[in-house]
């Protein structure tokens, strides 16, 4: 029974990683420099995750961790803004303002996912406890 619980709880703790990681992704929409201050657009995260036998015990079971948080090396998507204070001076793209290469439909596809998988988690250990209890009141 527990067995249950914990393998929902690895799958709470991997969608909510996921879940956070996306909603960074739409944070930085616009941002148009990286952590070091350089005119480089923010580039898209997203989260790999791994089977983990040590979570469910001897049955078969296996649990959820999240193995990395990936950088996606996506091309950033060029809009003409030539009075804009990023926009490159000389070059192929003069005029132009390089922005991340996120997709917004996409990522809130990924969050709506991410959240019914969460759900599923909370029905899982939801239903769980509620055969713990009915098997107690069996038994006593």
């Amino acid at each position: 029974m527990f067995t249950a619980i914990d393998v929902s709880t690895s799958g709470l703790v991997a969608q909510r990683a996921r879940i956070n990681t996306i909603a960074g992704n739409l944070a930085n929409l616009s941002t148009t420099h990286n952590e070091q201050g350089e005119a480089k657009p923010y580039q898209p995260r997203f989260v790999t995750f791994q089977a983990d036998p040590n979570i469910g015990g001897e049955q078969g079971a296996a649990g959820v961790r999240v193995d990395s948080v990936q950088i996606s090396n996506i091309e950033p998507v060029w809009k003409y803004q030539p009075g804009h204070p990023d926009a490159l001076k000389k070059g192929e793209h003069a005029g132009y303002v390089a922005y991340p290469g996120i997709d917004m439909t996409m990522e809130m596809v990924d969050a709506i996912e991410a959240s019914r998988a969460y759900e599923a988690n909370l029905g899982v250990i939801q239903v769980s406890k509620s055969l713990t209890a009915q098997s107690l009141k069996i038994v006593a």
